[in-house]
Order: structure tokens, then C-alpha cells, then sequence
């Protein structure tokens, strides 16, 4: 299993996770045993090829690195194209809605309502729970 995830091309990268550490492409066990291409006309010769596809490694690794940061900017990019921004304010009333795993098939989906109590600095917020509260007074 680790074999085919260091060798599956990575879609951020466009590169295996093999030839960023080794500098080339692995040749699979089952190459070896079919006599392919890179088997058949392998030649002395390579490892003169080899070290000089290791001088340029650090580049291919740059390389590789800039391209997750730009496939990150447009994945994150996508993702905030479809998320609804919402703000309170601090008296609001709002819900919750119930991670799934927490749910049974007849349970409710939301649960609250909850009062903004403040608006912290970081975009969160502290609720109060006054369905809670309610139940709780005498």
C-alpha cells in the first residue's frame, strides 16, 4: 500500500512522492519481470544520467512547492466561493445544526436557540444556550 501511495502522482504536485526524494520515477516490480522499455535499454551509461538528473532535484522539489501553493490557493479559492459568510451581532438568536454522527433518524437536526453573548475577535462567537437555561430555572 505504501509502494502504490509513493508512486501514484499526487494532483497538487503532478509529481510522485518518489521522484521528489529520488529524483527519477521508480521501476515497479512487475516492469523487472516484463522486460519494459526502461529494462530493455538500460545501458552503463545511466548512472552518468542519474547524477546529473540529482544536480537539478532541488529545482524539481521548488518546483513542486510552488505548484501545491497555487493548487491550494485554488482549492481554498472554490471552497469560498460557495460558503455563505454570516455575521451576528450580540442579542441574536440562532441555531446549531447537529453533526450527523450525533444524529438518530428521528432526532432533530438543529438544536438551540442560542444568544450571542459576544463577538470575539477571531470571528467566533460565545452563544448562550436558552433552551438550557430554561430548564434549568426553578
Amino acid at each position: 500500500m505504501l509502494w502504490s501511495y509513493i508512486t501514484t502522482p499526487k494532483i497538487g504536485i503532478r509529481e510522485t512522492l518518489f521522484s521528489l526524494v529520488y529524483g527519477n520515477e521508480a521501476v515497479l516490480p512487475a516492469e523487472i519481470d516484463e522486460e519494459t522499455s526502461r529494462v530493455i535499454f538500460y545501458d552503463e551509461r545511466n548512472s552518468e544520467r542519474r547524477a546529473a538528473d540529482l544536480d537539478f532535484l532541488e529545482e524539481k522539489r521548488e518546483a513542486a512547492a510552488i505548484r501545491m501553493k497555487a493548487y491550494k490557493r485554488r482549492t481554498t479559492q472554490s471552497y469560498n466561493r460557495k460558503v455563505i459568510q454570516r455575521s451576528f451581532q450580540v442579542g441574536d438568536l440562532a441555531w446549531k445544526k447537529v453533526q450527523d454522527v450525533d444524529v438518530g433518524k428521528l432526532d432533530p437536526r438543529w438544536k438551540g436557540p442560542f444568544k450571542v453573548m459576544e463577538k470575539l475577535s477571531s470571528g467566533a462567537y460565545y452563544f448562550e444556550d436558552l433552551a438550557e437555561k430554561k430548564l434549568k430555572r426553578p
